[in-house]
């Protein structure tokens, strides 16, 4: 397999050298520099259902979806028009609005097990409360994270992270200090040993177990059989809160999301992504118990000035709306899911190429390695050339994947069988090409 040529992308080019004099290497997201795929960025003009139009007037099937936020492909006409008619009374108010009880209401029908949300501009910000109301709520200090879940780049969360962090090889960062993450505890995702052994080591002190159900920042890691309930038992035998992040999974692995699908029910549910409907919005979300420990009922304090934004709110409301009105919609998403690694795996096996692929609701993920990918560590193992070669043969075909072998691939409604059956007939090609 070799690594083609991206289309080419004289304008992007420009724009790209232009943008890196004007912006830290270009960008204001790290992994859309391409850098750990040895290419450059190009520079998307417009984008409707599943496919993106560069400034060259190149277009791509996309397997990225805005980093998961995209449930219903680009520019869906409902979404489009929620955002237009609320824009025209108002782009930010700075009171409450309407819109904001409107979404909550969804977001409470819909995920298990929470009865207040707080809205919030970004799941950093989410995973950011949602510590410090663990911690709030308990009186207790220690966090327990596992090794390639990213939640965020918040100061005491920023250690073994997985997306842009794994990709760019940095090991936590410059800037973040021995205190800051004295009080974070990694280790190995699906290993209930170690975990027994992390909570024995912080004793009395734990305030909350925090983890992405589905690994879905290291790749695409699924938890063994039997392993979320095995942390939900520890946590509570400990006295700790368990903390999914749902950023990524919430909505997209059934209306329920992870909590939903596995059938447990976590104390508070980081989201965001799909629940702002592709514009900045994310949540925090538990019992009324404990997000009253929010000021202005309680002393833990959290603020924004754009939080609830009336904008992202109604995108948000259409986009929860076409999920509640459809429900055909989550096996329609599986099975392509489904198809989509069927393919690859398929065109891997004919040319002899290691790889071992899953799917999980409207997630996809593969790592180019003969042996089973359970945590951060053999994610890391994998060879960072070889997705990369894959990743511009792709995008030479015109297909867009993740620029990172630490993410996943993001399928919409708006991706159909032909877009699947193309995806496949396009790693062929790559893997055949000399």
């Amino acid at each position: 397999m070799a690594g083609l040529d991206p289309r080419i992308t004289d304008a992007s080019s420009k724009l790209f050298a232009e943008a890196s004099s004007l912006m830290p290497g270009g960008v204001n997201s790290p992994v859309r520099a391409f850098g750990s795929v040895g290419s450059e960025p190009f520079f998307v003009r417009s984008a409707s259902g599943a496919e993106i139009t560069d400034v060259d007037g190149n277009s791509y099937v996309d397997f990225v979806q805005s980093w998961g936020a995209l449930l219903f492909g680009h520019a869906h006409p409902r979404i489009v028009e929620a955002v237009t008619a609320a824009a025209s009374k108002g782009t930010s108010f700075g009171t409450p609005s309407e819109l904001e009880v409107e979404l909550a209401r969804l977001v409470v029908g819909m995920v298990p097990g929470i009865e207040k949300v707080r809205f919030v501009s970004s799941g950093t910000e989410a995973a950011m409360t949602g510590v410090r109301l663990a911690r709030g709520a308990t009186g207790r200090n220690k966090i327990i994270k596992f090794a390639g879940c990213y939640h965020g780049h918040l100061d005491s969360l920023l250690v073994a992270a997985g997306s842009g962090v794994a990709t760019l090889g940095i090991p936590g960062t410059p800037g973040v200090t021995e205190a800051t993450t004295a009080d974070t505890i990694v280790i190995p995702f699906n290993d209930l040993v170690a975990l027994q052994t992390a909570i024995e080591a912080a004793g009395n002190d734990l305030a909350a177990i925090l983890i992405e159900p589905v690994a879905a920042n290291m790749g695409l890691i699924l938890p063994h059989d039997g392993y979320l309930e095995g942390v939900r038992k520890l946590a509570t035998e400990a006295g700790a809160l368990l903390v999914f992040d749902e950023v990524i999974t919430g909505f997209r692995l059934g209306p329920g999301g992870a909590q939903e699908r596995f059938g447990i029910v976590a104390d508070l549910v980081l989201l965001g992504k799909i629940v702002g409907g592709g514009l900045p919005a994310a949540a925090l979300a538990g019992s009324a118990e404990l997000l009253d420990e929010l000021a202005p009922t309680g002393p833990v304090y959290q603020a924004g000035t754009l939080s609830g934004n009336p904008v992202a709110m109604a995108a948000g409301i259409a986009t929860l709306e076409m999920i509640t009105e459809d429900e055909n919609l989550y096996g329609r998403l599986q099975e392509r899911a489904r198809d989509l690694v069927r393919g690859l795996i398929d065109a891997a096996d004919r040319a002899e190429v290691p790889m071992v692929a899953a799917a999980i609701g409207a997630l996809g993920g593969f790592f180019f390695s003969g042996d089973e990918i359970e945590d951060y560590e053999g994610a890391e193992s994998t060879d960072p050339d070889v997705y990369a070669r894959f990743f511009r043969g792709m995008l030479a075909h015109g297909f867009y994947l993740p620029p990172s072998r630490f993410e996943a691939l993001f399928i919409s409604d708006a991706h159909t069988e032909e877009h699947i059956d193309g995806f496949a007939s396009a790693a062929a090609a790559v893997f055949a090409t000399p």
